[in-house]
């Protein structure tokens, strides 16, 4: 007698289904943003306004690991991801305060390549410092999920075998030892991705990774981010909030 492996049908029956796109924010640095030529900054206030938008409507930031794990145990409702990208210093003195009276959490994505450096990979400026080791423990210790943005903010889609290795594999090793926890996600630079950089992301043994846009690629290692700015008041949040699940497909391995 055949078995249902013999079957197509039945087979793909039973595989699961991809599950609804996570709205996970995309945010960068908190402070003064007189000069942004990048759309990179929210002033505290800002984001005070936008986190109390998420709360007046019922929901709460989270880090996406906790966003993730939720999910996984049909936990999630009313849960949404907040990420950081960049590991800038003013994390510390103007968002986590803000994070902290909204009851919120989030995700902060580092680069333990510049330690204490400063976004020179922003051509146009303005210079911003980065967070220390110091102040990436601290994070930590506030609750934060500390995350991977590569080792110097490389574009992986662009980078040669040894780098592309050293961005994925050492940062997560240069950031387990330096918070003294397992570092379970990564953020592409530039949120540019392939299936090249997926590949190299899964390896290094990160349980997720966010990009921007990841069209076409889907799953875990490519998840869609929506970039919050200065810009977004309520009526632009509430658009990008419904718009989000209308323009991002399924998630591939993802409840």
């Amino acid at each position: 007698m055949a078995s249902s492996a013999d079957h197509p049908r039945v087979a793909r029956r039973a595989a699961p289904r991809p599950g609804p796109v996570p709205w996970v924010a995309m945010y960068h640095s908190v402070g003064d943003c007189s000069c942004d030529p990048y759309r990179i900054t929210v002033i505290p206030e800002r984001l005070d306004q936008q986190l109390a938008w998420l709360r007046r409507r019922g929901l709460r930031g989270v880090s996406v690991a906790e966003l993730l794990a939720a999910r996984a145990s049909g936990e999630a409702r009313g849960l949404v991801g907040l990420t950081f990208d960049d590991g800038y210093a003013d994390f510390l003195d103007h968002a986590l305060p803000v994070l902290r009276r909204r009851n919120c959490n989030a995700t902060l994505f580092v680069l333990p390549g510049r330690l204490g450096g400063d976004n020179a990979w922003d051509v146009l400026g303005p210079r911003k410092p980065l967070l220390t080791a110091d102040g990436i423990r601290r994070a930590a210790a506030e609750g934060v999920e500390i995350g991977s943005h590569g080792l110097t903010h490389v574009d992986l889609t662009r980078a040669d075998d040894l780098t592309l290795k050293a961005e994925t594999v050492e940062s997560r090793a240069a950031l387990a030892e330096l918070t003294g926890t397992p570092i379970e996600g990564f953020c592409y630079p530039y949120g540019t991705v392939d299936r090249r950089a997926v590949d190299a992301v899964r390896d290094a043994g990160y349980t997720y990774a966010c990009a921007i846009d990841p069209r076409p690629l889907s799953g875990l290692h490519a998840l869609p981010r929506v970039h919050i700015g200065q810009n977004d008041t309520a009526v632009r949040l509430l658009l990008k909030y419904r718009l989000h699940r209308l323009r991002r497909r399924p998630v591939e391995g993802l409840r």
